[in-house]
């Protein structure tokens, strides 16, 4: 039985897939924010330091970016299939359809999207976001009670307690710690950027590559997921297995920037310290400063050799008398 627009009763309408995330949206719009009042500090630097002060801005917030949007998106892993499925629960009908399973950092998000989108008078394309934060059984239980279809609740029923594949634990607790290593690869690179702005680039080139280890064990954290055990996901006639994704490799290439970052920056500092530190402007004006004093205490040592004599020789003679 069904309503209007064959929609079934007592179920609310399904949700369409979301075009972006709203944290990840929070976080590009706070450092896109952040680099355009940078930026408008570029003109009044002159000469060619203008360029090297834009690049050394731009990297800088790219890196910072992406190491807190990596905690928000969910396509560190994923894995895709195309077949034909049962639509819903108590019903023959079957729909042709492309179904998704992407895993981050503290959920899994499944996607279902009709060829052709609209099928049974009804628009298949639904994004439904399942979070470790919250009691996996709750959301499933929800979930239930929604009327999602059934490839949705088949793939989020993997990841439940009671489900024999465990697949929740190994998941959850790898999300966890590398989540948490990368909020410490953030600490270093406030702290890089901070000690860039003092007399101590050396230690700032080892903040990078602290940096990047902590990006890469992050990585490492994640990559155990590899390790439980494998579980099948078959709908329909066909089956699909989780690979690495996007945020992933986004990962590793940043690793890898920051890595070389501190390594060229540490090596040229003890290569050339001085250069380095007239190229990021620290240690200038207290040398210009030392200048200006000696320059003007050697002008003035006749007089002052003068006036330093003068009384020694009065007391000496007041004495003698």
């Amino acid at each position: 039985m069904t309503f209007y627009d064959d929609i079934y009763p007592f179920y609310p309408l399904q949700r369409t897939s979301f075009i972006f995330s709203g944290g990840l949206l929070t976080v590009i719009l706070v450092f896109l924010v952040l680099a355009a009042s940078l930026l408008l500090i570029l003109p009044g630097i002159r000469g060619k330091s203008r360029l090297f002060w834009m690049c050394r801005i731009i990297i800088s917030l790219f890196i910072g970016a992406v190491i807190v949007a990596l905690n928000f998106t969910c396509d560190w892993a994923e894995a895709r299939m195309t077949t034909n499925a049962t639509y819903k629960s108590f019903s023959n009908a079957v729909v042709d359809a492309d179904i998704g399973l992407h895993v981050g950092l503290y959920g899994i998000n499944v996607t279902l999207k009709g060829n052709p989108v609209v099928q049974f008078n009804e628009t298949i394309d639904y994004n439904e976001m399942f979070s470790w934060h919250e009691s996996m059984e709750e959301e499933y239980g929800e979930a239930l009670e929604r009327g999602l279809p059934n490839p949705i609740l088949y793939i989020a029923e993997k990841f439940t307690l009671s489900s024999p594949c465990g697949l929740i634990f190994q998941y959850r607790y790898s999300g966890r710690y590398a989540s948490a290593t990368l909020w410490t690869a953030f600490c270093c690179w406030l702290v890089a950027n901070i000690l860039f702005t003092m007399p101590v680039i050396l230690y700032a080139g080892y903040m990078m590559i602290a940096t990047a280890a902590f990006i890469f064990f992050s990585m490492a954290s994640f990559s155990t997921i590899m390790n439980a055990p494998q579980c099948v996901f078959c709908i329909g006639t066909d089956s699909f297995e989780i690979n690495y994704s996007h945020s992933f490799w986004l990962a590793l290439a940043t690793g890898l920037l920051c890595a070389v970052i501190g390594t060229l920056v540490a090596l040229l500092d003890f290569l050339m310290p001085e250069k380095m530190k007239e190229a990021f402007s620290v240690g200038v004006d207290s040398y210009e400063d030392e200048d200006v004093y000696y320059g003007e205490g050697y002008l003035n040592t006749v007089f002052i050799d003068g006036v330093t004599v003068l009384p020694l020789t009065s007391k000496v003679t007041a004495e003698h008398t």
